[in-house]
């Protein structure tokens, strides 16, 4: 009975003790001692959570790098970078040191409902088998015989626009969630064989909504696994109790609509099954790992292109004479609106430049990408293994020491002659697509989707920035942005 008594007050003292003895170790004798960092954010974990569970890890870290430089221990086991030579060391292609292509950190995500990875989450041989196979859906040659199908989409994004446009009870649209509209239609024709009927309805599918609450419970799960059982639980439990069952909801919706088209076997469709089905040797992908990947297709393709054409959107706008460069290079190159083409947006200069400098201001994937060291040397300093490494995408690209006014609207950095001012900008920090042999495989059409559908908003519309959306980019991050709405006036473009 004494025993029972007084077994609370030892399970108490047991946890202080512990977590008193981790408290004393990550400070002054864990191998990352001499890293610089906020002492609280060595020591424990809990600094970390807080913001991430809060959404503004991203200006925590972006403070904290503003503070110590260009490596910044954030966490007790954890370096975020803001440098070139850390992507190199951390995402390049493997070399001879051992630097490069470091494995992800896998084991505080959230694993696959089916228990077989996504080829995010996939080890290297696995990752290199599925990009083969999809690596012939975005090819240069898909791309050309996908062109008409994004096309036709993008025809009736302006057609939606136009008539909202005509009325001035209507004129004033939520541009995020049209640009939303556009991208996932399209990414359901060219993964599923049929789109979602947003632009048609002027609504977002069920499953879109839910794929984000998915998303952010992922983040929760993450944050929730580097604490030790029970506290693991805890914490967990500290998240919004609706977005529990939002994976499930998820991967059923996806692995269902991925079963169906498989059924239907390989067709002349330009979709992504088709270049799948054919491509699929006996060293493809199995029907479990489509599955897997069907609904990362939808939100890599989809999600990411949406959120960077609202940003470059509402910078442009808060950047007056950016925007009039544009829009009449725009409309002065072509003739007719339906000379606008993938190949003949990619030549103009300018406008390329205002792309890289949309994808620097509003990365659409704005934090690091956490991989682990091996006990590797990363910006010429050895860290030890089991460290968490990142290099910090927000933090790199709004640093001083890596672009000249960092927070200004500037294309003409990325010209091939750029003003004198800019001219030192370190460019090669800038790698919105990540690097090396997991970057990302859909960049291509990802460029061909915001060269056209920027260009072709630009040719038949002025826009006004709403005072509600003055402030618009000052949101929080889970993963990704969560994003509010984007209020503009559209005014047609008088000829």
């Amino acid at each position: 009975m004494v025993d029972l008594i007084y077994l609370p007050v030892l399970v108490v003292a047991s946890t202080i003790l512990y977590f008193g003895v981790r408290f004393v170790y990550n400070v002054f004798f864990h191998p990352l001692r001499e890293y610089p960092g906020p002492f609280l954010s060595k020591a424990t974990r809990a600094v970390w959570a807080y913001h991430t569970f809060n959404g503004d890890m991203l200006q925590y870290i972006t403070s904290l790098h503003e503070k110590y430089g260009d490596v910044v221990r954030i966490a007790p086991d954890e370096l975020s970078y803001n440098t070139a030579q850390a992507w190199i060391d951390i995402y390049g292609h493997r070399s001879p040191n051992g630097n490069g292509n470091l494995p992800k950190e896998v084991s505080k995500r959230r694993p696959e409902l089916n228990g077989t990875p996504s080829i995010i989450s996939a080890d290297d041989p696995t990752h290199r088998r599925m990009r083969r196979i999809q690596a012939h859906m975005f090819s240069e040659k898909a791309l050309s015989a996908q062109e008409p199908l994004i096309n036709g989409y993008v025809d009736l994004l302006i057609s939606r626009l136009q008539e909202k446009a005509k009325n001035p009870e209507t004129n004033v649209l939520n541009m995020v969630l049209w640009y939303n509209y556009t991208t996932f239609d399209i990414l359901g024709s060219l993964a599923f064989g049929e789109d979602f009927s947003c632009l048609e309805s002027d609504d977002l599918h069920p499953w879109i909504a839910n794929m984000w609450r998915s998303l952010k419970d992922g983040t929760f799960v993450r944050v929730s696994k580097h604490f030790p059982w029970p506290f693991d639980k805890l914490v967990y439990s500290l998240g919004p109790p609706e977005l529990k069952s939002a994976q499930k909801v998820d991967y059923d919706f996806a692995s269902g609509k991925a079963r169906t088209r498989m059924a239907q076997g390989e067709t002349d469709r330009v979709d992504f099954m088709s270049y799948i089905l054919r491509h699929n040797d006996e060293k493809g992908m199995t029907t479990a790992e489509i599955e897997s990947n069907a609904a990362l297709l939808i939100l890599a393709g989809s999600e990411t292109t949406a959120t960077f054409l609202s940003g470059i959107t509402y910078n442009l706008l808060r950047t007056p004479e950016v925007l009039k460069t544009l829009t009449e290079l725009v409309r002065n190159t072509f003739a007719t609106e339906d000379d606008i083409n993938i190949h003949g947006v990619q030549r103009l200069e300018y406008f390329t430049a205002c792309l890289e400098e949309g994808l620097r201001t509003y990365p659409p994937v704005p934090s690091g990408l956490p991989r682990v060291s091996q006990g590797n040397v990363i910006n010429n300093k050895y860290v030890a293994a089991g460290t968490v490494v990142s290099v910090h995408q927000w933090a790199s690209y709004s640093s001083p020491k890596n672009f000249a006014d960092p927070e200004k609207f500037v294309p003409e950095r990325w010209m091939k002659e750029p003003p004198a001012r800019y001219a030192n900008d370190h460019t090669k920090v800038f790698q919105p697509f990540s690097f090396g042999p997991r970057n990302c495989i859909g960049r291509n059409l990802a460029y061909a989707e915001m060269r056209l559908i920027l260009a072709r908003v630009l040719w038949n519309f002025d826009l006004e920035l709403q005072p509600s959306a003055q402030n618009w980019n000052s949101q929080k991050v889970f993963v990704l942005w969560e994003k509010g709405p984007l209020s503009v006036k559209l005014v047609p473009r008088k000829l």
